[in-house]
């Protein structure tokens, strides 16, 4: 099966608006893949569309693609041929393992034609942002295996991992989902949230009461007991267990002999405070020797019980989820949480929680089942919405939907001593059709430069509202900082970049959050 024809698909993906044509085109070459002798093939094509490769991670960045080699004229690339150079380039080590990884992208990006070079960068950066994510997925493998709808849905709930299910049901049909039951020791999909505008919203949208929790800012993991093997993996469902062992001792301590739980794990500060999330995230790292010696210790705080000794807990509804944790984690693991349904109680819940250093809190149905890989009308959560005006230095041509225009763009934060701007970071999301149009002309008449890059630089006169969730320590920027989730909110026409928020305004929130 050729690259050619995944990399088209995704293509057309990108360009149809309509649900149920991006099912049928991504149906289509599962057709293709299952008929592929090697059933692998599937699990590939499933993981690509997706916006993922089936390594996660190989190690190639937008600095490992700045330069690429002309394209190849015509198509000889594979599918399974290239998920294998991937496995080959993220197993590169050592001395001189940048040239070689370098030399292993150049001689598969030389032999890619121009449409496949244009999916194979979008899918290594992670950029390959198209809609072909659960909901449309377990749609086209519906359609190509035969298999109704909700026995995908359900299986690729509890078996974690759609190209899995997505195999099964092409090579095995319906029967073959019977294997994807909820398994100590194999992770799902965990519990997603919308978002509330504040905990007024977040209790009508509930019916009137809810089940308010701390939303700290740690990091999510799932944990698998079964006797005295435990297994803990990442809301992404990489295997951490290795990494946490006082995460393990904590676990192996509860009064139980079997069980699957949802939990963060958490640096915290003497004084009960959390660390800044990028000292939680360390330990989630590839580490060893001195550096794990010198790593903060984790503390564990748990909010959702799936199974508990033989019993599956999903269908059942919330409150009886929690009455079941609480009889087996002790009350200084859990995370605060408050069953109200006033408004006012609501709101002080809140306004505790973000003086104690945390994100926000989440609001629960307690009636709502664990809705396991969906992001749930039960779980509701509530944030606060940080915002900077800033200026945009520079700009990135986009690809897929977004070819031919201006999209992903750099932001900068006023240096009032020297005048000259502070990289932040780089956003693309919160923009419209109508935003991207206009900011492509806007940002091609503020070029300072070449436009035929694939990045333009531009004059920093353009202001733009951005809104964000955090700020965390970066060494790639020269400010020492980056926004965490920045998106758009509007094009500050009324302010002159002069106006924008400076370095030190940002800088001041960030050491108050740390």
């Amino acid at each position: 099966m050729l690259l050619l024809d995944v990399a088209s698909v995704s293509a057309d993906v990108a360009a149809s608006s309509s649900r149920l044509a991006k099912a049928a085109h991504i149906a289509g070459v599962l057709d293709r893949a299952g008929a592929h002798p090697d059933p692998r093939a599937v699990t590939v094509v499933v993981s690509w569309l997706s916006g993922e490769l089936t390594q996660r991670q190989i190690g190639v960045g937008w600095a490992s693609l700045r330069s690429l080699p002309a394209p190849a004229g015509e198509p000889s690339l594979t599918v399974l041929g290239v998920d294998r150079r991937f496995g080959e380039i993220g197993a590169v080590s050592g001395r001189g393992s940048q040239r070689r990884r370098a030399e292993l992208l150049a001689d598969l990006f030389g032999r890619a034609t121009e449409i496949e070079q244009t999916f194979l960068r979008r899918l290594l950066t992670g950029e390959l942002r198209q809609g072909a994510l659960i909901g449309v997925m377990v749609d086209a493998v519906a359609a190509a295996s035969g298999v109704p709808a909700p026995a995908v849905r359900r299986a690729a709930m509890l078996g974690g991992a759609l190209p899995a299910v997505a195999t099964a049901a092409l090579t095995g049909g319906e029967a073959a989902l019977e294997q994807f039951t909820l398994q100590v020791g194999r992770p799902v999909g965990p519990m997603l949230a919308q978002t509330a505008t504040g905990v007024g919203d977040a209790l009508e949208r509930l019916g009137g009461t809810a089940v308010l929790e701390a939303k700290l800012d740690g990091a999510r993991v799932q944990i698998h007991r079964a006797g005295q093997s435990v297994s803990i993996y990442t809301r992404s469902l990489d295997d951490v267990t290795a990494r946490l062992p006082e995460v393990v001792d904590a676990v192996l301590a509860l009064p139980v002999t079997e069980v699957i739980a949802d939990a963060e794990a958490i640096a915290l500060r003497p004084d009960g405070r959390p660390h800044r999330f990028q000292v939680t995230a360390s330990r989630f790292g590839r580490r060893g020797g001195a550096a794990e010696a010198q790593a903060p210790r984790l503390s564990v705080f748990f909010f959702d019980l799936l199974h508990v000794d033989g019993a599956d807990l999903l269908d059942r509804p919330a409150k009886q989820r929690l009455s079941a944790l609480d009889a087996v984690v002790p009350a200084g693991q859990r995370v605060d949480r408050l069953l109200t349904s006033d408004p006012a109680a609501a709101q002080l819940f809140l306004d505790a929680t973000l003086a104690a250093g945390h994100e926000g809190v989440m609001a629960k149905s307690p009636t709502a089942p664990y809705e396991a890989g969906r992001r749930g009308a039960g779980w509701l959560k509530v944030k606060p919405v940080h915002t900077f005006d800033l200026v945009v230095l520079a700009v990135e041509w986009g690809s897929g939907r977004r070819s031919g225009k201006l999209s992903n763009i750099h932001l900068g934060a006023r240096d009032p001593r020297t005048g000259d701007f502070v990289m932040l970071g780089k956003t693309f999301k919160g923009m419209t059709d109508e935003m991207l149009a206009w900011q492509t002309e806007r940002f091609l008449a503020l070029a300072a430069g070449p436009t035929d890059g694939y990045v333009v630089t531009v004059r920093p006169e353009q202001v733009v509202e951005i809104a964000f969730d955090g700020i965390q320590t970066s060494s790639r920027y020269p400010g020492g900082m980056a926004l965490r989730f920045a998106r758009v909110i509007r094009y500050r026409h009324d302010k002159p970049a002069t106006e924008a928020d400076t370095i030190d305004t940002v800088r001041a929130l960030y050491e108050k959050a740390n």
